[in-house]
């Protein structure tokens, strides 16, 4: 058979992969806004001689280069969603991403808590005025961006509807989100310390709080690292989905799924495969046509048994 009369039979493996998710721009955003921040604070550090100010900038940096790393994964799933190497595209480099990121908040979790227990044995001196001015000022801009980029995660929720099983978030933006959130998060516990510092003379609020600070972080690393390697693992996927997969194929009572093997291949997009018995087979494509298009499966692979006993089998 000639090659172009097989057309009709194939399908495109890009599943949208090549399409620039508004993610992606709203982090660019967010990168030249916390690089800014970060030249700020380190710079202040060093005129103002604050060790506070210069760490906060310091990790500031390795936040820049966390969204960095999310912004490359963009780029990468969409350059190359049509890359035949990849046998499902490029969906789970978004994953990929967000794994990476969410270790990058592990080591910075453990940064902080190491940090802060240190300068609660051996306090250090801080600037305070200054420091509380640059802090404020880093909130502020923290806050801009965890506007950014979760007006995109909410925009998500409204059109992707109350069903998290069938679809799930753009993991590489809510790795960038955690992240900015976090920057957020150690300029408020810094902006309530060194207050306390300087009118309370608590100079031991400021290791505190970075203790605090640090816990919540590995907690947040802790549920991103679970959610990607899941989709990296090939985890099945919702018990939900598999469930609405199997009344699917078996509402004529003639079939019945033998195997089932769905996971997720991209940000809210699955793969199957399927293996069925029934009494009468149809061809692969009647089965296929029952999975409704809601049930974010684009790759399916059906293999159909002819089993004519089938309730003695049952």
């Amino acid at each position: 058979m000639h090659r172009d009369r097989l057309d009709k039979w194939r399908h495109d493996h890009a599943f949208a992969q090549d399409k620039r998710r508004p993610g992606e721009s709203r982090t660019l955003i967010v990168i030249a806004v916390t690089a800014l921040m970060m030249l700020v604070e380190i710079l202040a550090g060093v005129k103002f001689g604050s060790m506070a100010l210069l760490a906060d900038g310091l990790h500031m940096a390795s936040h820049v280069v966390a969204l960095g790393i999310t912004a490359f994964a963009y780029a990468y799933a969409r350059r190359h969603a049509r890359d035949r190497e990849f046998s499902f595209g490029t969906g789970k480099v978004n994953a990929l991403g967000c794994f990476t990121g969410a270790v990058l908040l592990a080591v910075f979790a453990l940064y902080m808590g190491i940090e802060s227990v240190s300068r609660l044995v051996n306090p250090v001196d801080i600037a305070l005025n200054q420091a509380i001015v640059v802090a404020v000022l880093g909130l502020a801009v923290n806050g801009a961006s965890v506007f950014i980029l979760g007006a995109d995660d909410h925009e998500h929720d409204h059109h992707e509807g109350d069903d998290h099983d069938h679809h799930h978030h753009d993991h590489n933006l809510k790795s960038a989100y955690l992240h900015v959130m976090a920057d957020a998060l150690t300029s408020l516990l810094a902006i309530v310390a060194l207050l306390s510092a300087k009118y309370f003379s608590w100079i031991w609020m400021d290791p505190a709080m970075g203790v605090v600070g640090a816990v919540l972080v590995a907690r947040w690393s802790y549920g991103l690292l679970g959610t990607t390697a899941a989709v990296l693992l090939d985890r099945q996927a919702p018990d939900q989905l598999q469930l609405a997969i199997r009344d699917a194929i078996e509402q004529d009572g003639d079939s019945r799924v033998t195997d089932l093997h769905v996971w997720s291949i991209g940000p809210g997009i699955y793969s199957a495969q399927i293996a069925l018995v029934a009494r009468d087979p149809a061809a692969p494509d009647e089965y296929r046509s029952r999975i409704p298009a809601s049930s974010g499966l684009v790759h399916i692979a059906i293999e159909v048994h002819a089993c004519p006993r089938l309730d003695e089998a049952a």
